[in-house]
């Protein structure tokens, strides 16, 4: 990727809901998510909780990061089951310069990723069309069969890193704009139109966001974090949460917990990033300080845990000295961490056992095999990211809530408050004090085997061919793990090989490298597959294979870096019966 270009362009609302309304009706997916994959709550269950006040109708969704950062993830994680969206962090330096690949899934999980690609204005540009598609979507009558009554749902923003950027005109324009977008969905209601026309005048509610999750990221000191926590609840009047590190529990705990209780010996836990980080006691103290000063005000407090770990890049697939770590064994750590701190803050939180008001939210290697686990020890929410960049995505999201609603069914509850107290009271019948000391001693004990080295050491399958440009083992593990719904399938033409051909949608493509991991052939699908742009200046910029399309009055190659050959194939690929999924926007 050439580095003078955006590493995303996003589509407009036109375009987006054009896609919807194609791919239903032709392929019964949208953005490729097939309809048996879309959550409808379970009448005899209820998942709801509430978040920082506000009703949410399940515990779980996107974490910030890859997943919440454009409308279509953010509308596939709705689809998926996801009602809390802890949108991508934002932050002043919007044009970072992240080295490629910048994923690699291929065990447990690392990133060198750590904040918005897209310039600040393009964010709340996302997150409100995001917004307006979930309102429209949750009224159309196509899905209604699909979604039942989805309930509702919460956008919380995630800003950082400092004092000054958080401050700054570019930040707080955001953060306005988020608690109220009025001006920018009447800019976006004449893009609602052909079956979505009736949608234009929808009475949508112009507070998209009014709660925010500050990032600390690695090395805020504590004064920062207290500083900028007061700023948001002062200046913002916003309910804060602050994302704290697994780093609290000092580097011999986690290198011993990493190293020697689960196995990872070949990760290398970074030591100088422990001095810098906000230290145990003063973090006990910092949560106490902060739900005082937000109870004061009329406002709500929370944490989140926890944030990647730091560790030493030994693995050479991507290019940056260090990585952050997520996964099983974060999550080992992350749960520790509660643990930890409720024993430290007797009755601070909102957790079974405590008659606490400081809310846990809470990231870290969530799958479907714990997520039951997980929401018993009290967080509001469970959100998930490793577990959506594996095959499958956000086709992964419904079946852990059906997951979570049978064990709740099983227990003899009707409910998440039902389901905690009875797992509190099976706890302490075991002689824990709470739901979460009997689930960490499980973790660090006869239950972390999921968690240890030797149950995550298998590679993703692989075959003896190098990908081609058409034709391919069909697996469409490029299409689910793409966070950002870059790929599609179309059936392929008559003489052609293999039942699918794949293609790419160049300007939604980072390059993040999670298609390369798992494809099974040898080779980059997103550097081998057709790639096709629609901005004719990004066509230019960009390097290697590519196809320019113009929309207007049906769908033609214009101009391509390929040969006469597979620019025909593509030509007639993009418009056979089911075509390319975009509509010429207004």
């Amino acid at each position: 990727m050439a580095e003078a270009t955006p590493p995303l362009t996003p589509m407009t609302l036109a375009t987006l809901m054009g896609r919807i309304d194609h791919e239903w009706h032709t392929r019964n997916k949208v953005f490729d998510l097939p309809n048996a994959r879309i959550w409808q709550p379970d009448a005899d269950v209820d998942l709801s909780f509430e978040f920082l006040g506000r009703p949410c109708a399940s515990p779980i969704g996107p974490a910030a990061g890859p997943h919440s950062q454009m409308a279509q993830n953010i509308v596939l994680a709705w689809l998926g089951g996801g009602r809390l969206f802890e949108l991508k962090t934002v932050q002043v330096l919007d044009d970072l310069e992240i080295g490629r690949p910048c994923i690699d899934m291929q065990t447990i999980g690392y990133n060198i990723e750590w904040s918005q690609e897209l310039e600040v204005p393009q964010s709340l540009a996302e997150y409100v069309k995001a917004w307006m598609a979930l309102d429209v979507l949750r009224h159309w009558e196509p899905l209604r069969d699909h979604v039942g009554d989805p309930g509702p749902h919460v956008f919380d923003m995630s800003v950082g890193y400092d004092l000054a950027g958080i401050r700054s005109d570019k930040v707080a324009s955001f953060i306005r704009g988020m608690r109220n977008a009025s001006t920018s969905i009447d800019a976006l209601r004449p893009e609602l139109t052909g079956s979505f026309a009736e949608f234009a005048d929808l009475d949508f509610s112009p507070v998209v966001s009014d709660t925010l999750t500050l990032s600390t990221f690695h090395g805020c000191p504590p004064e920062e974090i207290e500083s900028i926590t007061k700023h948001l609840i002062d200046e913002h009047e916003l309910d804060v949460i602050v994302k704290l590190n697994p780093t609290l529990l000092g580097y011999d705990t986690v290198a011993g917990i990493v190293n020697d209780e689960l196995g990872y010996h070949d990760v290398s836990v970074k030591e100088s990033a422990f001095a810098e980080d906000l230290q145990f006691d003063r973090g006990v103290e910092l949560i106490g300080e902060l739900n005082q000063y937000a109870k004061d005000r009329g406002r709500r407090f929370g944490i989140k845990l926890t944030n990647t770990l730091v560790v030493d890049n030994q693995r050479g697939f991507m290019p940056d000295e260090t990585m952050y770590l997520s996964g099983p064994p974060l999550h080992v750590l992350a749960m520790t961490l509660l643990d930890e701190l409720a024993t430290a803050l007797p009755d601070t939180f909102t957790i079974p056992g405590h008659a606490g008001d400081v809310m846990v939210s809470f990231s870290a290697g969530v799958t479907k095999d714990n997520l039951a686990d997980t929401v018993a020890a009290g967080v509001n929410p469970a959100t998930i990211c490793s577990d959506l960049l594996k095959p499958g995505g956000y086709g992964r999201m419904a079946p852990m809530l059906r997951t979570l609603a049978k064990d709740i069914a099983a227990a003899g509850t009707g409910d998440l408050s039902g389901y905690r107290a009875e797992r509190q009271a099976r706890a302490e019948a075991a002689g824990h004090a709470s739901v979460v000391a009997e689930y960490v001693a499980g973790l660090r004990g006869d239950g972390a085997d999921p968690y240890r080295l030797a149950a995550n050491l298998k590679l993703p399958r692989a075959v003896d061919h190098e990908l081609e440009m058409f034709g391919c083992v069909a697996c469409n593990f490029c299409i689910t793990v793409c966070p950002n719904d870059a790929f599609f399938s179309i059936k392929s033409l008559e003489g052609m090989p293999d039942r699918q051909q794949y293609l790419l949608f160049a300007e939604l493509c980072n390059e993040c490298g999670n298609c390369m991991v798992f494809c099974p052939e040898d080779g980059d699908p997103a550097q081998i597959k057709p790639k096709l742009f629609t901005d004719p200046d990004l066509f230019a910029a960009r390097d290697g294979q590519g196809f320019l399309l113009d929309l207007a009055g049906g769908v033609r190659v214009t101009d391509a870096r390929a040969d006469d050959d597979a620019r025909s194939l593509v030509q007639r690929l993009v418009t056979a019966d089911q075509g390319l999924p975009l509509q010429e926007t207004p």
